[in-house]
């Protein structure tokens, strides 16, 4: 550490909790037959799709969170296996966070299962005993078997780091003055934010564990990283805070990985005008127009030597439009790029994913050049007037949603793609609000187990 900055350590200031197999110790809490038994859970009621959370129980027996059922099974016959719900999950979550607040003010929530919390010093002072206050309350109002792991740390970087460590229900507390000691075990690859990518960087640059990670100048980590995040990590990891900026909504997007008999032209094209739709109700309900379209897909889906998928095919397609935000413009603009996928896409897609971006906002957009109406939405501009029209009628329809429900009405064929949630799956960085969901809420006791 450079001397400037040497016995300048901050103490410990943030907590980080990060739920244990989130999705299926919320599916065992929820259905107390599922205790104590392995369980997976999985996007899709197919036996061609793989787990997205495996319970302790299957984790002990050496069952990966990403594995296949097929290879989940070779490992545990027994295992269980439920689809994801995960409107249930974001109720139960929100439900989390108001037992968490009669214990410690929540600041950040990062995840679906990951919050952080910022201390006093009279709070910092209690260490594990206020992690287990926690703890005990999150059992005492739900289950013992939705259990957390926590850290206590300078920085949240370091917090998340602890929280980890010791999984699961695990404790840990960094002091800066026991680093970098304190985490020398630590290989890069478990460190929050190291990806497959950034860690052949951090090696061809020479930082081969943590202490060589630890000895890197702030300028030398920003060059690795190729923008400021490393220089932030870099703070972060020294026990110095630095406040993020605010982010700005880039886009809005959804994504679906397809069953084996959803691969077919007419089922991509329908899974993607509900996928349109969707994106298209969030862009209306943050009061933005959106001027650019993407389609992508992608296919192959080799297996890689840790068992994950990687899909080497894909294809993208781009459209620029005026401002907009209704479903129709959308939906002729996506038929456009839809006609181009048939011509061009030389494989089939295992999955497919929209995105609205360029976004503006109604009071800053600039209007075109040759459109000669006095105003956007006045009904003498020829040029405008059609796609005014139907704004109105999209707002028109979200409000019938509202009032009677998801499916009470749709612009063409409604379609039910496997797996449901469409446009509405819990995501990291992004929890679906209500108004996601695109059918009725599933009660927290009705268990989907899979039909296989």
């Amino acid at each position: 550490m450079p001397d400037h900055m040497r016995g300048k350590a901050q103490g410990i200031e943030r907590l980080y909790l990060d739920f244990d197999s989130f999705f299926a110790t919320a599916e065992q809490y929820l259905n107390p037959d599922l205790r104590g038994k392995p369980v997976g859970v999985v996007p899709l009621d197919s036996p061609n799709t793989g787990c997205i959370a495996v319970s302790r129980e299957a984790k002990a027996r050496g069952v990966k969170s990403s594995a296949t059922i097929r290879a989940a099974r070779q490992i545990a016959p027994d295992m269980i296996f439920v689809v994801a719900r995960h409107d249930v999950y974001v109720r139960l979550h929100n439900r989390i966070l108001e037992v968490i607040e009669t214990c410690l003010p929540v600041a950040n929530v990062r995840s679906i299962d990951e919050l952080v919390c910022h201390l006093l010093p009279s709070e910092a002072k209690q260490g594990e005993a206020l992690a287990n206050r926690i703890k005990q309350a999150l059992a005492d109002n739900f289950s013992p078997v939705l259990t957390c792991s926590i850290g206590m740390a300078p920085t949240e970087l370091l917090a998340k780091i602890g929280a980890e460590m010791n999984k699961p229900n695990g404790f840990a507390e960094i002091h800066a003055d026991a680093l970098p000691h304190a985490l020398n075990a630590l290989s890069l690859s478990k460190l929050p934010g190291v990806s497959d990518g950034m860690e052949k960087r951090l090696i061809a640059a020479g930082v081969h564990c943590f202490e060589d990670l630890w000895r890197l100048a702030p300028k030398q980590a920003r060059a690795i990283w190729g923008n400021v995040e490393g220089e932030r990590f870099w703070n972060g990891l020294h026990g110095f805070h630095v406040e993020r900026p605010k982010t700005k909504k880039r886009m809005f997007g959804h994504s679906r990985m397809l069953p084996t008999d959803w691969r077919t032209p007419d089922k991509v094209e329908a899974c993607a005008r509900q996928l349109t739709m969707s994106a298209a109700r969030r862009l209306r309900r943050a009061d933005l127009f959106a001027t650019k379209v993407t389609l992508s897909c992608r296919g192959g889906g080799y297996r890689s030597a840790t068992g994950s998928r990687k899909d080497d095919q894909r294809w993208e397609w781009h459209a620029q439009l005026l401002p907009a935000r209704d479903d129709r413009t959308f939906l002729r603009t996506l038929r456009s790029g839809l006609q181009v996928a048939r011509k061009e896409m030389g494989f089939r897609p295992r999955s497919i994913s929209v995105m609205l971006h360029g976004l503006e906002e109604e009071a800053l957009m600039t209007g075109d050049l040759f459109d000669v109406s006095p105003a956007r939405h006045t009904e003498t501009g020829p040029a405008r007037k059609a796609s005014a029209d139907w704004e109105r009628i999209s707002a028109v329809m979200d409000k019938l949603r509202i009032a009677h429900g998801p499916d009470s009405i749709s612009l063409g064929p409604r379609c039910d793609v496997p797996g449901g949630y469409l446009g509405a799956k819990i995501a990291f960085g992004r929890i679906p609000d209500a108004a996601d969901f695109n059918s009725a809420a599933v009660p927290d006791e009705q268990t989907h187990f899979c039909s296989f």
